[in-house]
């Protein structure tokens, strides 16, 4: 029985694992996973291998997703309490320049790692994605 080195049983080469389970063996909770998602659906378990050349990059991805995130939430809650007149003219002045200078450096990393802003807008599937559109 051919096994894909990548549901191997740590520890143990593919051949041995694959005698253990004809030999009747339980098999590894990571393997029972990796069969698991085989099964429900094949394009699963493919996204959840991690490529070496591109680990780096995924990383950053989701680091700079979620730092959009909370600048997008940043930017609002500013402009409600602007609007609210919460604010001393200093204080807007001191927001906005800090808001702007995170988008700035958002955009440099976001160039640095070849990253386009709708790559960070993660799908939520029925949620519709994460972060809002421009103009929404």
């Amino acid at each position: 029985m051919a096994r894909d080195p990548d549901h191997a049983t740590p520890g143990r080469r593919p051949e041995e694992t694959a005698t253990s389970e004809a030999a009747g063996e339980e098999p590894s909770p990571r393997e029972a996973v990796g069969r698991a998602l085989d099964r429900r659906s094949p394009g699963a378990a493919a996204r959840l291998r991690t490529d070496p050349e591109t680990v780096e990059r995924d990383l950053m991805k989701l680091v700079l997703t979620v730092v959009e995130l909370v600048r997008q939430l940043m930017e609002r809650q500013a402009l409600r309490r602007v609007d609210q007149g919460d604010l001393t003219e200093e204080q807007e002045e001191r927001i906005g320049m800090t808001l702007m200078l995170l988008e700035d450096r958002m955009t440099e990393l976001r160039e640095q790692y070849g990253l386009e802003v709708e790559d960070l807008n993660l799908d939520l599937g029925p949620l519709g994605p994460l972060l809002p559109r421009e103009g929404e």
